[in-house]
């Protein structure tokens, strides 16, 4: 277990959906060098897209042919692409749960 009995993977705690936005927030206004989010949110709105697509086909393909654990992990992927994306815009975590 992590930090406040948080589950843990790959030995550092797992992170929920708003914290996950959050940290990604962080490293929008900060810019630490080397951040692979950084240079996503750089390339803008289109490369962003376009990796959104990519991770969608991979949930696809995960969920039909490798199985549970696959497609957690590249949903997971997904979902990350789909904050990166939210930053990029502008976007809150309440702008989009207003339409769910």
């Amino acid at each position: 277990m992590g930090t406040a009995g948080r589950p843990r993977r790959l030995g550092r705690a797992m992170k929920s959906f708003e914290e996950l936005f959050a940290e990604l927030g962080e490293k929008a206004r900060t810019r630490p060098e080397g951040s692979g989010t950084v240079a996503a949110l750089d390339a803008g709105v289109h490369t962003i897209g376009k990796k959104l697509v990519e991770e969608a086909a991979e949930s696809w393909m995960a969920a039909e042919y490798e199985g549970k654990e696959r497609a957690a992990e590249e949903l997971s992927q997904l979902f990350y692409h789909a904050q990166v994306m939210m930053h990029a815009l502008g976007l809150e975590l309440d702008d989009v749960y207003r339409h769910l």
